[in-house]
């Protein structure tokens, strides 16, 4: 599994296949998280199905709660797998997460409901969650050092900031498939079967997902690696434990911002009461307002260093959020529901790109996946995972539809001072600190 050398072209751009071939890890990614967070799109519908209750408040509270629920597997997963791929490569280890996360939503799709089953369909669909929640931690790890890795020196950044544009892609193909169903069948046959159908779909991501990264080369620096995946936790776990904890404190903010952008279709249908239609039309303008923003933000990064992008943008966006969200109730709009949501998405999502570029840059290559898993995980998990409780818990609580904002704002300057503590170790930097995405991880450039 030793590195052979590649041949530059005069640009220094990889050659066409390798392209390609960092194309099929992002689109792999995609589908990977297409699958997880459709989940949030379809909470309303899900709720219904699985947890029926005399109050709705109470049954869309525990289907976020199921959402959350797959965020507690994401540790494990982001552990193991992540020690797998630092131990065997990153390849093998985004091929198995494929194949979990295409089980889990198959489970999800054909499932029976409560009124069929009764307690063993909520059961189940929490097992399916789980399964899913375990391979999205699994996945973020290696398909990051992937694209890190098989980046040429000067575009790590760009490079890097796919992984959020490939999520956020996902979110796309999700309120594309939303906007589809609203559009073509009743309200009531989406409560009795559509629903059923963006999970269906994601079935594809097993024979589609493994076709795409079959080829794909291997970016494992073989002599680098440790002999086993208990010396790769051992080593992390012993050695780099603070950088996992300023690095969680780093994902706080970002990820409970990216789940408020998710949250938005069962925001605009329960709180704002607006129609499915309008709903997926959010879902989806933040989809793409955060793929092309993400990019932007990685491109920045290259030219004005990852902390800065990483930080700024935070900075601005936290300040942004309550009046966005103040003009969003008092006009009674749905346009500039779906507009502000679009506006605000892609200031987070410049600052978010570069965030999960600064994380494995200061980790070395024996432990980048797996520190990058660890944090990623344990994050998300702590607080992307709880994020569509509280916000819905707080609404209901205070009856204020911008009460949960200020959760979004404290949490996001957190974040933003956490970033600032990060120090990129002085072996990858080729000048400041600040031009560090630069030079950073350039010798495993391949």
């Amino acid at each position: 599994m030793s590195r052979m050398p590649v041949n530059r072209m005069p640009n220094d751009r990889p050659p066409p296949s390798q392209t390609m071939r960092v194309g099929a890890a992002i689109l792999g990614n995609a589908l990977e998280f297409y699958d997880f967070t459709v989940y949030a799109a379809f909470a309303t519908w899900l709720a219904k199905a699985f947890f029926p209750a005399e109050n709705p408040s109470t049954s869309l509270l525990l289907s976020v709660a199921t959402f959350g629920v797959g965020f507690v597997a994401r540790p494990l997963g982001g552990i193991l797998i992540g020690a797998y791929a630092d131990r065997f490569g990153r390849r093998p280890a985004m091929t198995l997460t494929i194949w979990l996360m295409a089980v889990g939503s198959g489970m999800i799709g054909l499932l029976p409901t409560y009124q069929q089953i009764g307690v063993l369909a909520p059961i189940l669909l929490v097992f399916a969650r789980l399964l899913q929640g375990f391979s999205a931690g699994g996945e973020m790890g290696p398909a990051t050092t992937y694209l890190l890795e098989s980046a040429p020196a000067h575009r790590k950044g760009f490079f890097g900031s796919w992984q959020l544009a490939s999520q956020n892609m996902g979110s796309v193909i999700s309120g594309l498939i939303g906007l589809l169903l609203a559009f073509t069948i009743t309200p009531a046959a989406t409560d009795s079967w559509g629903w059923r159908v963006p999970f269906l779909l994601g079935i594809l991501i097993a024979p589609v997902g493994y076709y795409i990264r079959r080829n794909l080369d291997e970016t494992m620096d073989a002599e680098e690696a440790h002999d086993s995946v208990g010396r790769v936790l051992s080593d992390v776990m012993s050695n780099h434990w603070q950088k996992i904890a300023l690095c969680i404190l780093l994902i706080s903010g970002a990820t409970i911002s990216q789940y408020f952008f998710l949250y938005t279709a069962t925001y605009a249908i329960n709180t704002l009461h607006y129609s499915q239609g309008w709903s997926m039309a959010g879902s989806l303008a933040t989809g793409l307002s955060g793929l092309v923003f993400s990019l932007v933000g990685g491109a920045l990064a290259d030219r004005f260093g990852v902390k800065t992008m990483a930080v700024v943008p935070r900075l601005i966006v936290t300040l942004l959020f309550y009046p966005a969200l103040q003009l969003v109730i008092s006009s009674g709009s749905p346009l500039v529901f779906v507009t502000t949501a679009a506006f605000l998405m892609a200031i987070h999502a410049m600052s978010s790109g570069a965030g999960i570029i600064l994380i494995p840059m200061i980790f070395p290559s024996a432990v980048r996946t797996a520190g990058l898993s660890i944090a990623y995980a344990l994050g998300v998990t702590i607080f992307g995972g709880t994020a569509q409780i509280v916000f819905t818990w707080i609404i209901g609580a205070t009856g204020d539809k911008l009460s949960w904002v200020w959760y979004v704002i404290i949490m996001s300057v957190i974040s933003v001072l956490a970033t600032l503590a990060i120090k990129v170790p002085a072996t990858l930097k080729g000048g400041s600190e600040d031009t560090a995405p630069a030079t950073a991880l350039a010798g495993v450039s391949r």
